[in-house]
Parts: structure tokens; sequence; C-alpha cells
């Protein structure tokens, strides 16, 4: 689900992606607050929720604490809980918000991760390294393409 088709679960949903990642409650606030008002493409927040229980979820915010501010947005924080791994939710995850932004007029978009292989499977590719902030570390960063656009539809004549 969308949080902006759902604001009466923002403070649910930023109680549970601070649990995940221990950034602070606040930040989360702030971004999905600014994710309702704002109705702007970016910062967009998706969550999975199976009998009224968060199974995973991700982000789509400006930057992902990297040195690389020209390359935006990002998706993050993307969890999905131990109990539902290996059965699709973080690919339907990332289709879904992929999609969903690229309706927005966002069609490319990018990822920072330490995994190597899991993304490709979504159709995420390896752009470059990148720093990452208040560290001497680097980290792998994604990038997805979404579909060009047809400007002209052929037919048959």
């Amino acid at each position: 689900m969308r949080l902006a088709d759902h604001p009466e679960r923002k403070v649910e949903t930023a109680q549970w992606f601070h649990e995940k990642w221990r950034i602070p409650l606040e930040a989360y606030l702030e971004s999905m607050e600014a994710c309702l008002v704002q109705k702007a493409p970016v910062p967009q927040w998706y969550t999975a929720v199976e009998e009224g229980r968060i199974t995973g979820g991700l982000g789509v915010i400006e930057n992902d604490f990297h040195n690389r501010k020209d390359l935006t947005p990002n998706v993050c924080a993307v969890y999905v809980e131990e109990d539902k791994r290996c059965q699709g939710l973080a690919g339907a995850l990332l289709r879904f918000a992929c999609a969903d932004m690229e309706r927005q007029g966002v069609d490319t978009l990018y990822l920072v991760t330490d995994h190597i292989s899991f993304y490709e499977r979504y159709g995420w590719e390896f752009f470059c390294m990148v720093q990452e902030d208040r560290t001497s570390e680097t980290a792998r960063l994604y990038i997805h393409r979404g579909q060009p656009l047809k400007l002209f539809q052929q037919t048959k004549g």
C-alpha cells in the first residue's frame, strides 16, 4: 500500500521503519508527513500489510545517506520481516514502487546496498560505488530505469 493513500497509518508505519533501521523516529515522521502534504513524487513510502501487520516496506527519498547527491531519488529502507522472506515480497514491493514512481513521472531510481545479485533479479543494474555519509565506507549504488514512453504506436494498415 502507498502511505499517501492511507495517511491514518503514518505513525504505525514510521514506528515500524524506525524499529527496523534505528533511524530516529522523528526523521521517518517528518518524511512521511512531507509525503502526505506535499503531493509530490518524492518522498513516498510503501508497505505490505497482511492481516493488519506490516510485513515489508520501503521508501523513496531524495538521498539515502551517500555523497552522490546528483543521483536521485533513492529507494531506501527496503525490509521484509524474516517470516515473509523468500516469498517474493521484496520484489513485489520494488515493482510496485517503481511502477508508482513511473506513473508520477519518475522513471529512474537509485538504490544503495551492500547486497550483490539480489536487486539484479528485479531489473536493477550496478551503477557505481558511492561513499556513505559520515563514514569512509563505500557502498554499491544501483539504478533502475523505467520503460521508455512510446511516442508513436504502429498500427497495421
